[in-house]
């Protein structure tokens, strides 16, 4: 089966950091960049992070004065531009580049939903890699809580995405489009029944139909808990984000940000691979 988008792939805020130097980790950028091409889809975070470094850099302190969310507002419109320019410094220069900056309506709307999807199949079309990322700097929370429960109102009972975290981002994306592979980027090796033994990565979700792979998801998920970082959402609901994916057929990867793409789609470099088996097999 031919797929029009090969790949989605998501990476966090803290896998494009360097923490000893607290500056921007160019080698990882670098690295995912010159992998890049056209049929790949890249969301990425790491805005208001980036924001932030490229303020104390030219300022030598940080923002002050204002309140915690106008502070990521002005981080995140600052990062943008760094983020979006250093991703065409090492992508290849034969390809062109697109940036698209969506929030919850684009998925929750249906003329929206049409309007992205066609936007990013014509990608792969015109050579073009598309690197998506969540609207911060025009994103307001008090609004978008306030929208979120006038749409879980109106609509009863139907999921709505918030795709704050864009892990969530990520996997509407691959519901949007189907691609065959969707990697999810995190900081360790995969999904761990234990997470103070290496030895307990899953390396596999599978069975062979959607509603036994989704149990099994379930199964893991209760192992997981907790988050590495303020803000973010752990394993469990990574897990959670990406069972529509799954169900739809497209193979789901969560790996290690320290790897390649090349190596984790290859099977080179361990992680926890999610599919549906039959599906799998009549696909490839």
């Amino acid at each position: 089966m031919s797929y029009q988008i090969e790949l989605v792939c998501k990476i966090g805020s803290m896998a494009l950091i360097n923490k000893a130097y607290g500056d921007v980790d160019y080698n990882i950028i670098a690295r995912l960049s010159r992998e890049l091409k056209p049929g790949y889809v890249l969301v990425t975070s790491g805005a208001t992070e980036i924001g932030r470094i490229d303020y104390f850099k030219r300022n030598g302190k940080e923002l002050e004065g204002g309140c915690k969310e106008d502070i990521k507002t002005d981080y995140a419109s600052q990062g943008q531009i760094v983020l979006m320019e250093t991703y065409r410094r090492f992508m290849n220069s034969s390809y062109s580049l697109r940036q698209f900056l969506v929030e919850h309506q684009h998925f929750n709307d249906e003329k929206k939903r049409e309007h992205l999807k066609n936007a990013l199949l014509r990608c792969p079309l015109a050579n073009a890699v598309p690197i998506i990322n969540y609207n911060d700097p025009v994103s307001d929370e008090e609004n978008r809580k306030l929208e979120i429960r006038a749409l879980r109102e109106k609509h009863s009972g139907k999921a709505v995405a918030e795709c704050v975290d864009n892990d969530e981002t990520a996997s509407e994306i691959a519901c949007l489009l189907k691609p065959k592979n969707l990697i999810i980027f995190t900081g360790v090796d995969g999904i761990f029944t234990n997470v103070n033994d290496p030895d307990s990565l899953v390396k596999e979700i599978s069975a062979k139909t959607a509603s036994e792979t989704v149990e099994k998801i379930n199964y893991y998920q209760t192992f997981c808990s907790g988050a590495s970082r303020e803000g973010a959402n752990g394993a469990g609901m990574k897990l959670e984000f990406i069972k529509q994916a799954v169900i739809n057929g497209t193979i789901v990867f969560v790996a290690n940000s320290k790897y390649s793409i090349s190596e984790i789609l290859s099977g080179a470099k361990p992680c926890t691979k999610i599919f549906i088996s039959a599906q799998r097999t009549v696909k490839e």
